[in-house]
């Protein structure tokens, strides 16, 4: 008793920190504030889908950065032979690789000593690879040297995006890498984020050059006017470089009050630039600034101070803009937008509401079922859940996770699901009480029993739910992150907290048997010998048929992919004057007779698609702007709830990702359960799993949901619930077996479904419970998840039963002919078999 009292407290403790971490999120403004600072700030933050916002992806295109590497290596190399008096005839430069021809091939082993003199980053990594043949030097950059330049450039990239965006007064915008060449931005609050895009967008790469001289011999480059389209014949040596201004503001010229750009150089900028202009007095200096020449005027005498004036016709806000990305810094390399998305504020808290009425209602019906089944041994499953989502919220607020909405549904997944431990356990202590055993050795057992499964069950779904968390995107990964968490503690408070609770309940009647109530028609089904595989053909035939149809259907009718697969352009509008008929009209008069409106939602509500055209390689995202102002045109009271812009880039490795991501989880579920078990078993799970995933998949084609990222998130999913199920009843199989290895398969089958059809048929109540108002009253943004993960949970209850056994037992009678035992011996029986060594 000793031992379990401090268990106890130790349980007791962990909850609480786990709760009141959880605290803040349920205080308002005023409470917060009188709580310490670092405690106050232990909150979740909501996603831009709950809060409005927008998000950009933007691409880092570091190919010119990678051809000036070699660029700079090929020179350093010329130099180097010209040092050394090795001529040579010429040079060839393709991608990342350069050669030279030699003039003597005796100079080969002389000249690629000379190469690899330098050949070292201040950071020690080797930039190139050198070569030779023959009469040919040739040199290759190292991976290791081009991914240092992207990872320098990408670096650069997100300190120059910050600062701008810190200028422009957004609240809190995050900025984060995204793999290896992407920058994610999340601005909550922006619903119309073309400013930013263009501003961001923007390399800024600003270098003053010399207007060359008619007769000039140095090497010359051309640039255009940034207004007149003039054509300008410059000085390709940079004679100062933009990283040397140090401020720059909006200002206004004195005479002609036009607006102008006045800078600041720091203390080298400003020696250099003093000594170049007293140099050139009477010559035209170019500003130039992405290749463009914004204003080239002659320099009228010494500039010196550090100070100077950029004119260019500009107008106010051009000027502003200008000097902000002046103060900002240039960016190493051009950034492109591949993905867009945007909420607006009112469809954010429509899904917070939405999020809360859902889950509340599913908890509650969970909450309810449990009570009414098994009455007081209920409210110990109720009291051990209520724990459980609030550590969820705790541990997520340790974290500083951001809520989105696919969060919310796996939270809401979470309740059904949690529950499924308990009954397990309630169905062990259960059997074992029927059996005669007193109430603490039913209970110990029958957790003793239920441990094994339950960390099973669990570890499969986690499979799934981690290749989610690593092909997904933000608020996908934020449902594999909430999956997992609620997986994590609803273990440790079913078999931690229940335990404790059980023991404390029954503390005064420990020697008395046990009672439970539940549903009689399941007692009597579990208990006499139902010949569940009498129908194995039938089952078979018919899951091969619905099967085979689904995949006709995929072929055939096809699935609405969303832009998240086909990429394109995604728009929610509200109009109030429009008809479907009015704005079909309009976007045909404006030249977008490629998109495609459907009603959504409430009256006035629609669905404009612009896809991708082909060949296209990088998102259109001035379209997105001509798109709204067109329908503003015809009714200035319109808006765009939504907007959802993937480019080709993105939309095509999601379809790769996401049959990655199916084909690794069954892999990796078919290694865990061969090992647990024995490869039928195994062979058994995934056959099944595969029948289930194909009549999903033609649920989505027979019913029209838009199939996107969360439609994935749901099959992902779905492979973990029903694989949890299919583990509970080869669990019992596997027990039968080393009860009684001689006793026929058949047999062994239908027992374990009997006696799991309680647990089975449970689980699948509360987590069918959980999801139904989501399903219901979740609308459009969760239907993809909901409706599907309905039908899944359906369909892989019956499949446990009526297809995973039936495989089971014909693997199982295949083994038997081949003389194969249907398990390995366990670790007692291997102990034994060595005892009777002499």
């Amino acid at each position: 008793m000793r031992f379990f009292n401090t268990r106890a407290v130790i349980y007791l403790l962990l909850i609480l920190l786990g709760l009141c971490s959880a605290v803040p999120n349920f205080l308002n403004a005023n409470a917060q504030a009188k709580l310490p600072t670092w405690f106050a700030h232990n909150t979740l933050k909501l996603g831009l889908d709950l809060q409005g916002g927008s998000h950009l992806l933007m691409s880092a295109d570091t190919a010119p950065l990678i051809n000036g590497a070699v660029e700079r290596v090929a020179e350093q190399i010329i130099t180097q032979l010209r040092e050394g008096k090795i001529a040579y005839a010429k040079a060839q430069l393709e991608g990342s690789h350069w050669q030279v021809s030699l003039r003597d091939a005796d100079n080969l082993r002389k000249a690629k000593a000379l190469a690899t003199e330098h050949n070292r980053t201040a950071t020690g990594v080797r930039m190139f690879k050198v070569a030779g043949q023959e009469n040919i030097l040739s040199i290759s950059l190292t991976e290791e040297y081009i991914a240092e330049i992207k990872k320098d450039a990408l670096d650069r990239s997100l300190e120059v995006l910050r600062r701008r965006l810190n200028e422009t007064g957004l609240v809190e915008p995050s900025i984060s890498k995204q793999g290896d060449d992407g920058v994610l931005i999340q601005m909550p609050g922006v619903s119309d984020p073309a400013y930013i895009r263009q501003l961001l967008g923007t390399t800024a790469q600003m270098s003053f050059h010399w207007v060359a001289r008619p007769q000039g011999t140095t090497p010359t480059m051309t640039a255009l006017g940034s207004s007149d389209q003039q054509s300008y014949t410059l000085e390709k040596q940079v004679a100062m470089k933009g990283e040397h201004i140090s401020d720059a503001s909006l200002g206004f010229h004195q005479n002609t009050g036009e607006p102008i750009v006045t800078f600041a150089l720091d203390h080298v900028g400003a020696k250099l630039f003093g000594e170049m202009t007293r140099k050139n007095i009477g010559r035209p200096l170019a500003v130039v600034l992405d290749n463009k020449v914004i204003t080239a005027p002659v320099i009228q005498g010494v500039i010196g101070g550090g100070r100077g004036e950029i004119t260019g016709n500009f107008t106010s806000s051009e000027a502003s803009d200008l000097a902000l990305l002046l103060r900002a810094g240039a960016l190493p390399t051009p950034l492109s937008v591949i993905e867009e998305r945007t909420v607006g504020p009112d469809l954010g808290s429509d899904a917070i509401q939405m999020g809360l009425f859902t889950g509340v209602l599913g908890a509650a019906l969970v909450l309810v079922f449990m009570t009414v089944i098994y009455r007081g041994w209920g409210l110990i499953a109720c009291a051990s859940l209520t724990i459980n989502i609030g550590l969820i919220f705790g541990i997520l607020s340790l974290l500083s996770a951001t809520l989105t909405l696919p969060g919310i549904a796996g939270i809401i997944l979470t309740i059904g699901m949690a529950v499924d431990a308990n009954i397990l356990i309630n169905e062990r202590i259960r059997e074992e009480s029927a059996r005669g055993k007193r109430a603490m050795a039913a209970i110990n057992a029958g957790f003793d029993k239920a441990y094994a499964t339950i960390i099973d069950a669990n570890v499969t779904t986690l499979i799934a739910v981690s290749l989610l968390f690593m092909f997904g995107n933000g608020p996908v990964r934020g449902f594999a992150v909430t999956i997992a968490i609620g997986l994590v503690t609803s273990m440790f408070s079913s078999i931690a907290v229940t335990r404790v609770l059980i023991k404390w309940h029954i503390r005064k009647r420990q020697r008395d048997v046990l009672s439970f109530s539940g549903f009689a028609m399941l007692d009597r089904l579990s208990k006499r010998n139902t010949n569940f595989l009498g129908g194995r053909f039938m089952g078979l035939a018919l899951s091969a048929i619905l099967s085979l149809g689904s995949v006709a259907l995929f072929f055939g009718a096809g699935l609405n992919y969303g832009v998240d697969f086909t990429g394109g352009t995604l728009v929610n509008v509200k109009t109030e004057q429009l008809s479907v008929q009015g704005l079909r009209s309009n976007l045909l008069a404006n030249d977008f007779d490629r998109a495609t409106i459907q009603e959504f939602g409430d009256a006035g509500q629609f669905l404009v698609r612009l896809p991708a055209q082909s060949g296209d390689k990088q998102l259109n995202a001035n379209e997105i702007d001509s798109l709204k102002a067109a329908i503003l045109s015809e009714d200035a009271t319109a808006s765009f709830p939504r907007v959802d812009m993937v480019g080709p880039k993105i939309s095509g490795g999601f379809a790769d990702a996401s049959i990655l991501a199916v084909l690794l989880a069954a892999a990796g579920m078919l290694v865990y359960l061969w090992i647990r078990y024995e490869s039928h078993f195994a062979t058994a799970a995934i056959a099944t799993i595969g029948l289930d995933i194909t009549k999903t998949i033609g649920f989505f084609a027979l019913t029209g949901l838009e199939f996107n990222l969360t439609a994935v998130a749901a099959l992902l999913a779905l492979i973990g619930y029903s694989i949890n199920d299919k583990v509970v009843v080869f669990d019992r199989v596997r027990e039968g077996l080393r009860a009684d290895p001689n006793a026929p398969l058949i047999r062994v089958l239908n027992d374990s479904i009997s006696s799991t059809l309680t647990r089975t048929l449970f689980t699948s109540a509360t987590t069918l419970l959980a999801i139904l108002p989501m399903a219901v009253a979740g609308g459009d943004a969760v239907s993809s998840f909901a409706k599907p993960m309905l039908f899944g949970i359906i369909v892989g209850t019956s499949s446990s039963i009526f297809i995973a056994s039936p495989i089971l037992y014909f693997l199982g009678i295949w083994r038997e002919q081949k003389g194969l035992k249907q398990l390995r011996p366990s670790a007692d029986e291997v102990r034994e078999s060595l005892a009777h060594i002499p």
